[in-house]
């Protein structure tokens, strides 16, 4: 049985759900962000429905983003579970956390981003105050059995979140899907610094495109997502959202083709004339993953040019 606790955010994004799961143990999938507000709203959910904190026995985290992490220090007697990128969060990793600024620095050159732009990376590392402080117990990786929970696995779905798992029952046909699938808005795939410092930066348009391919192959009846409604209709929604990223990435291929070649920074310009100077990270995440794709299908060649700023141009 799954029961859906909605739970109030600070952020744009709007109410975070949290999924109490009753079998062998009692569980909550997602704990909120680390807000009074939240809290309370985590409690009166399980109140309804005959609990306290000190019941559950687990709680499993779909990825790392503060509004899914906030309250794992308020379930005393629980076990955490969850991806080997969340755990780097929870115990605050030094060397992990500090190299954010150099990751997202040498990304804005490469990118052609000017130098009036690049206070942009102090502002980056997420939000550890918004964050629970105790780590996991358990590391979760594709294709693990969820302890208490007979027949429930966790799927490994990155792109939105370098951290992100999904937990699938297969005899239920139910997910419990993070927010690898929103009914009502597209997960943006964001760009995340490598859990080991200095290695490459994942592809994450290209992992999430993968991620939702995943749930094509699995004979899904429902998705519990992490924001808004349960989605009966996984399979129509994730094709149409491929359908409409790939019509995005051929608009941006148009551009290119027209005078090209131009950097990260140039492209998104174009696509995102109004928000590229508000919302500089997401849209340069955004910029990033078409190229990506395009580079991945063979559009489009990246080169790296003399200062060091990459350069893209249609095949």
């Amino acid at each position: 049985m799954i029961t859906r606790i909605e739970t109030p955010t600070p952020f744009a994004v709007g109410s975070v759900n949290c999924h109490l799961i009753k079998q062998d143990a009692l569980s909550i999938v997602d704990v909120g962000t680390k807000t009074p507000e939240a809290l309370e709203a985590i409690e009166f959910g399980l109140k309804e429905n005959g609990y306290t904190f000190n019941d559950i026995e687990q709680v499993i985290l779909t990825h790392h983003h503060p509004d899914h992490i906030g309250w794992t220090d308020a379930f005393p007697n629980a076990q955490i579970l969850g991806h080997v990128y969340n755990d780097a969060w929870l115990r605050r990793d030094p060397t992990f956390i500090d190299s954010h600024y150099d990751f997202y620095m040498k990304n804005l050159i490469e990118e052609g981003v000017p130098e009036k732009y690049r206070g942009w990376p102090k502002r980056m590392t997420r939000r550890p105050d918004m964050m629970g402080t105790r780590p996991l117990n358990t590391i979760l990786k594709e294709g693990d059995a969820i302890p208490g929970h007979p027949g429930l696995v966790a799927i490994e779905t990155l792109g939105h979140a370098q951290s992100h798992l999904a937990y699938w029952h297969e005899e239920s046909g139910q997910l419990l899907g993070g927010d690898l699938l929103i009914a009502k808005t597209v997960s943006n795939p964001l760009i995340e610094p490598p859990l080991v410092p200095n290695e490459e930066r994942a592809k994450s348009l290209l992992q999430y495109n993968a991620s939702l391919k995943k749930v094509l192959d699995l004979p899904v009846q429902v998705v519990h997502s992490g924001h808004g409604d349960a989605i009966y209709n996984a399979h129509e929604l994730i094709e149409e959202r491929l359908a409409t990223q790939h019509r995005r990435a051929m608009k941006v291929l148009q551009s290119i083709a027209a005078s090209g070649p131009f950097s990260v920074f140039e492209i998104s310009q174009m696509i995102f004339p109004k928000k590229y100077e508000s919302e500089l990270g997401l849209t340069l995440s955004h910029t990033i993953g078409q190229l990506d794709y395009l580079v991945s299908l063979g559009h489009v060649t990246e080169t790296m040019g003399k200062e060091g700023i990459l350069m893209y141009a249609a095949k």
